[in-house]
């Protein structure tokens, strides 16, 4: 069976002493993954150090970054690269978050290089894709999620994709409490699924986990991650209340 995933992200949210209590709250809430489900925290950068520590013991409970750098070194101040990251045993990154890609205006070619240095690292990247809501009404989102997966994605080696997590996050679900349908989501995730059976084939296509993004909540999750082709989710607001993602976790398939 595909890894299935409850990813949180975080963002640029809450204090130490924040981070501390969330963390401690998770811990404390009983939850149980099996062999083939993940838990995967992308912190803040500077809280790194300190889910890494807590969260160490944990069986397969893992902590992510939310960004890297291209480059592996060099003069790029402010920046942290994935062999950095890697160094102190972060092995997912997340990469292409809409955020990063409309504050940020990273690009698809970018974003396939940002891929390439996660992968050269030994690291998973958690690649997001996914269409704004003017994209949504045209009903052209298949063609636009397509060319942002073969821009990035599709120079990769079959051994390489089969490494890559898929975040599908439509874009006008992201912190506006609107959520695809679940037949919604099943379809586009379906369609994802099969861009990569037609470039690798079906059974490697079977292996990729394609996560859903877009107001995941309690409420929803089990009915969202039900779909066939729906592997988890990527968890933006509810992660921020430990109570609330401890129930995600445990809608995993």
């Amino acid at each position: 069976m595909r890894k299935q995933i409850a990813a949180a992200n975080w963002k640029m949210n809450l204090s130490l002493d924040e981070a501390k209590t969330l963390l401690d709250q998770l811990l404390a809430t009983a939850h149980n993954l099996t062999d083939h489900q993940e838990a995967i925290f992308a912190v803040p950068s500077i809280y790194i150090p300190l889910a890494t520590q807590k969260l160490a013991d944990k069986q397969n409970v893992f902590v992510a970054a939310q960004n890297c750098h291209s480059k592996s070194n060099g003069a790029y101040t402010g920046e942290i690269s994935a062999p950095m990251f890697a160094s102190v045993g972060v092995k997912h990154i997340v990469l292409g978050h809409s955020e990063r890609r409309e504050f940020f205006n990273e690009s698809d070619a970018f974003l396939a290089e940002k891929t390439d240095a996660v992968l050269a690292a030994g690291s998973t990247p958690i690649f997001c894709c996914g269409e704004p809501f003017a994209i949504r009404e045209a009903g052209t989102q298949n063609s636009f999620v397509e060319k942002q997966l073969i821009n990035s994605l599709f120079h990769l080696s079959t051994d390489q994709i089969v490494k890559v997590v898929i975040a599908y996050e439509p874009i006008w679900a992201i912190g506006t409490g609107k959520t695809a349908s679940n037949e919604q989501a099943q379809e586009i995730h379906a369609y994802i699924r099969s861009l990569f059976a037609t470039k690798y084939g079906q059974q490697i296509a079977d292996q990729i986990s394609i996560l859903y993004g877009g107001s995941v909540k309690a409420t929803n999750a089990k009915e969202i991650f039900s779909q066939p082709d729906v592997d988890g989710g990527l968890v933006g607001g509810s992660s921020l209340i430990a109570s609330e993602f401890v129930a995600i976790m445990n809608a995993l398939k």
